[in-house]
């Protein structure tokens, strides 16, 4: 029994420091504000065969609208977009840093609410490294565990959880960018609205002054 449990106890181990590795999803997000006839550009450090992935949002400004470009770390455009809303791209990986920009050089008195984030996966592959625990399996039959089950139950689970914090950011970026819409228009009506009705009572006043003025007695 003082083998098995030395071995049921290296195997626990070796679970729980694999699961805390497993490769997942990086996930970070921004929101920025971009003036007005400028450029704003990000560096994202990158490691081989990792994924990069890059969603963006306008959330407020004047046409709701941005340029947008992605650059590799040998200096090759990637992708370049004009006068867009939102968008989503997810490029392969080399060494490197990986510039993307914001650039509003074509508004020149709106400034822009830009929301993006950031989603990088296969960072921390460690490759063979996930299979050496393997190597201290000697009785499997004894413990009647089926640890691959395990681990990757784990990693779906992980996997799923991230998925649903990503949905749920841009979730919050969609309501955003759809509440300073609402609050825009609700601005617009409410200025004409009051300026609609000032006209209407200048009117008014008017059309009941020269009435008046018609029946009056001129001689007194």
């Amino acid at each position: 029994m003082g083998k098995e449990a030395v071995l049921f106890l290296m195997l626990t181990h070796y679970t729980v420091r694999h699961c805390m590795g497993f490769s997942q999803s990086v996930d970070s997000d921004y929101t920025f504000t971009l003036p007005a006839g400028q450029k704003e550009c990000f560096f994202q450090p990158m490691k081989r065969d990792a994924t990069l992935e890059i969603e963006y949002q306008v959330l407020d400004g004047a046409g709701l609208d941005v340029d947008f470009s992605l650059t590799s770390p040998n200096g090759e455009l990637l992708l370049s977009e004009e006068r867009q809303s939102d968008g989503v791209h997810s490029v392969e990986t080399i060494d490197g840093d990986y510039q993307f920009c914001f650039d509003n050089s074509f508004s020149r008195m709106s400034e822009k609410v830009i929301f993006f984030e950031l989603i990088l996966d296969h960072l921390n592959d460690e490759g063979n490294e996930l299979e050496d625990w393997k190597s201290y399996i000697t009785g499997t039959d004894l413990l009647d565990m089926k640890l691959e089950d395990i681990l990757e139950t784990i990693n779906s689970v992980k996997g799923r959880l991230t998925k649903s914090a990503q949905i749920q950011t841009l979730l919050k970026a969609f309501e955003a960018r759809d509440r300073n819409l609402q609050e825009s228009n609700f601005e617009r009506v409410t200025f004409w609205s009051v300026f609609n009705l000032t006209v209407m009572v200048v009117v008014s006043a008017l059309q009941v002054y020269m009435l008046r003025s018609l029946f009056e007695d001129k001689e007194k």
